[in-house]
């Protein structure tokens, strides 16, 4: 379905038990709501009722030019606006990559907008800073970052070839036609605006992340070459409320597409949890 809000025109992808406890999905870079599609089943068959969110920049309704259209506050402001337009007081958040920054901003600035959180690869920003500041390792991780923020470079390295340099980030997520399903869509005009949520960053917006409040749970995977265990276990020092960090063994960045079972079961027993 199309959902308008804030004078552009998201796409939204509802399923499950319309009685269900709402469960809001944010997807990250360079995904879109699809990433989901394993773990949605498995969400409605725990009686849960799902809205995933192609999200500024990825939405074709909604890629405005400005790079400071894609701050934070507006990508939460995003969120806000769509949990009003469906008439939903407050949701369980779940996001992934950019999607869990998207997250962490939201429950810590509305936390009665969030029942509860599951945050999956990415740690709260403050840890991430953390991290930066104390980890070689993660500094190391991050340097791609300095990429993607330089307008027309990254455009012209990650679509190069038939977007031979998108088909590598992804390859971790699946096999080659799971990721063709990510990399088609980046490849038509304009998609990759979502780059913008790159160079938006800024130390301040990141900083300005309070700590959580709400129940919360942290999902990671130890063969994640983005995001490091110094990151990852000072996420903790972040959260005031009840906190849970499920580690899993053996898995990519790209928990969603390869881990969809343990990934809805840690959003299923934190949902149940936080009635």
């Amino acid at each position: 379905m199309r959902i308008d809000v804030r004078g552009f025109a998201f796409d939204l992808h509802v399923g499950g038990p319309p009685a269900g406890p709402p469960v809001l999905l944010l997807h990250g870079f360079p995904q879109h709501s699809g990433e989901w599609s394993d773990v949605v089943p498995l969400l409605h068959r725990a009686g849960l009722r799902t809205y995933a969110l192609d999200q500024r920049g990825y939405s074709p309704g909604a890629r405005p030019a400005a790079v400071s259209a894609y701050r934070l506050g507006e990508l939460v402001g995003d969120a806000v606006a769509v949990l009003d337009r469906l008439g939903i007081a407050a949701a369980h958040v779940v996001g992934h990559d950019w999607g869990a920054a998207v997250s962490w901003a939201l429950a810590a600035d509305h936390p009665a907008r969030v029942r509860s959180l599951t945050a999956v690869s990415v740690p709260h920003p403050g840890a991430l800073a953390h991290a930066l500041r104390a980890d070689r390792s993660q500094r190391a991780r991050s340097a791609y970052m300095r990429l993607f923020r330089r307008e027309g470079t990254a455009e012209a390295v990650l679509l190069a070839l038939r977007a031979t340099g998108l088909r590598r980030m992804l390859a971790g997520a699946g096999d080659a036609d799971r990721v063709a399903t990510y990399v088609e869509p980046m490849r038509a005009p304009g998609a990759l605006t979502a780059l913008n949520w790159y160079r938006a960053m800024s130390h301040g917006d990141l900083a300005a992340v309070g700590p959580v409040s709400v129940p919360t749970t942290y999902v990671w995977s130890d063969r994640d070459i983005a995001l490091g265990r110094t990151a990852a276990e000072a996420c903790a020092s972040h959260v005031t409320g009840d906190y849970r960090f499920v580690e899993l063994i053996g898995v990519s960045h790209w928990i969603p597409d390869r881990a969809p079972a343990p990934l809805a079961d840690a959003i299923v027993a934190l949902v149940r949890d936080s009635r």
